[in-house]
């Protein structure tokens, strides 16, 4: 089986909350782990991510150490850079053995053409964060953040982050959904799959001979889709861990 799952955001709450969110996804990893061949997480699996040379969010270790297992029993996992975890150096390919891609991406699975992406930057009126996008994925900028202390570039990014959370909640993405229409597009060129994130709303759509599913957010009721070699479908994580 191929799992997908996005917008997790770990971190978003107090950590006494968070816990209880975090017990849900190393639940839900442990479940899949038995028979996955591949992870996909399609971005924002953390609400912040800012990494130093001998610093990282030390309150995600469970997280990272259930990612490092799972590497190490030979499951593959590919994750995309979301727009709230942008902040990555090497961390993830040194120790854990995870590249960070930071576009989107085309696979071919047991035949069918998946194409995949977190989704930010794809709405119609989104033009002022493409703009932000390139700022804060710009070398030179991170640099200068990565000469502030921890202490503080951590917190900062934090909170920044749950601002951009609660703007995108809250964003008008008027009746033209510019990344429903990026996924018709792809579907014509062929594409069986459009697998996309970021907009925090389930999905499950049959668009002609392909579908496009939007895997929502891990806040009220997490979803994430499985493919079984043949079909894809959007589940509920409930249903799987009980």
């Amino acid at each position: 089986m191929v799992y997908f799952i996005s917008d997790i955001h770990l971190g978003f709450y107090k950590r006494e909350r968070d816990v209880l969110r975090e017990n849900i996804l190393l639940r839900f990893l442990d479940h899949i782990s038995n028979n996955c061949k591949k992870l996909f997480i399609v971005g924002d699996l953390f609400d912040y991510w800012f990494e130093y040379k001998y610093v990282v969010p030390k309150y995600y270790y469970r997280t990272l150490s259930k990612l490092r297992e799972m590497r190490d029993n030979q499951i593959e996992i590919e994750y995309l850079m979301g727009n709230h975890d942008f902040g990555h150096w090497d961390f993830f390919e040194k120790e854990i053995d995870i590249s960070i891609i930071k576009h989107d991406i085309e696979r071919e699975i047991n035949g069918k053409r998946f194409y995949i992406s977190h989704g930010d930057g794809k709405a119609y009126n989104d033009a002022g964060y493409r703009f932000i996008k390139k700022i804060l994925r710009n070398n030179l900028a991170q640099r200068l953040f990565y000469m502030i202390h921890p202490d503080i570039g951590i917190g900062l990014a934090s909170t920044s982050s749950k601002k951009s959370r609660n703007y995108t909640d809250k964003k008008d993405y008027t009746n033209r959904d510019g990344m429903r229409d990026f996924a018709v597009e792809k579907i014509k060129e062929g594409f069986d799959f459009v697998i996309m994130g970021h907009r925090h709303l389930l999905i499950d759509e049959k668009i002609g001979n392909g579908k496009y599913i939007n895997l929502g957010e891990w806040f009220a009721e997490p979803h994430y889709a499985a493919f079984d070699g043949n079909n894809i479908k959007l589940l509920k994580v409930i249903d799987l861990i009980g």
